[in-house]
């Protein structure tokens, strides 16, 4: 069982179906409206204890009722919550999810309690992150406290998986040498190292970028396609299956979550880990909302 530290973002998310995306000056209705629990870092923080990690989570939420529902769905999966800062007078980060008939989505975020994330809040929680395999962290929280993260791992013999998302386009060196491991899509891709991702071919051009500014091990998802990754001697693409997707909200925090559950600290099964994670996300587009979609590892290991 990997344990596995989240640095990253809690959100409530209200979530509404529509037909197709809403176009500017224009009105339109929703077919369906639903709040979940959302936020790239739960997302990924559930993703991994559903597939049997041992989880656990530093971030903040708002002295508000969404936050205490947050914390306490986070605890019903088992993750320990004791790295979670409760801000007073600050509001619990919310994100606002169209999804259209195609299964596409539009997020806009408010980050709230997510950006007061700081520095001193990583060292306090120090021995989390000293006691884990992998520290996973995103952009929904601020660059520094993941910069001081993956510090702390890096001096600990840990290893790092960044999520650039929401995509940046210059992130700082310091934090790219300290990574072992990126997990861009194919936009977040083409946003960092300037390669229109759109094949193999492509996707290795980019990773090889990428390599140039200090990351080891490269991954790159790329929708309906599969994910292509380059480490070493391993590389090539892994297919996605073939679904209907509903929503593919989660889809890629899925991904990342239940890769780092199986994935060997040498790297040694990164197709194979790989190949799990597109498993579980195939699950997670065939569901609305965001961690009600994510599967179990029963689920991801009895899916064709």
């Amino acid at each position: 069982m990997n344990r596995v530290t989240i640095i990253g973002s809690i959100n409530l998310d209200t979530n509404l179906r529509v037909k197709q995306m809403v176009k500017p000056g224009e009105t339109i209705h929703a077919k369906e409206h639903y709040t979940a629990a959302g936020g790239k870092g739960a997302n990924q923080a559930v993703a991994a204890a559903r597939s049997g990690c041992e989880v656990s989570f530093i971030g903040a939420v708002g002295n508000d009722t969404p936050g205490k529902e947050m914390l306490a769905l986070l605890e019903q999966e088992g993750i320990n919550s004791a790295g979670i800062k409760i801000i007073a007078k600050e509001s619990t980060g919310q994100a606002f999810i169209s999804v259209d008939d195609e299964g596409q989505n539009s997020i806009t975020i408010y980050s709230g309690a997510n950006y007061r994330l700081s520095t001193n809040d990583i060292e306090q929680n120090s021995s989390l992150l000293e006691n884990s395999d992998y520290v996973v962290a995103q952009f929904e929280t601020p660059i520094a406290a993941t910069i001081k993260g993956f510090e702390l791992a890096r001096k600990a013999g840990v290893k790092t998986i960044l999520n650039p998302a929401p995509a940046l386009t210059e992130i700082p060196s310091e934090l790219l040498k300290l990574t072992d491991i990126i997990v861009p899509n194919e936009t977040e891709a083409a946003t960092i190292t300037g390669v229109q991702v759109v094949d193999e071919e492509s996707a290795k051009k980019a990773a090889d970028k990428l390599h140039d500014l200090g990351v080891a091990a490269v991954i790159i998802t790329i929708g309906s396609k599969g994910a292509f990754y380059d480490y070493h001697e391993q590389t090539g693409l892994v297919p996605a299956f073939k679904v209907k997707a509903v929503d593919t909200t989660a889809a890629g925090d899925t991904f990342i979550g239940a890769m780092t559950s199986v994935l060997k600290i040498d790297f040694g099964n990164l197709r194979e880990a790989i190949l799990f994670a597109n498993k579980a996300s195939s699950l997670t587009v065939q569901g609305y909302g965001a961690q009600p979609s994510i599967p179990t590892k029963a689920a991801i290991e009895q899916a064709e």
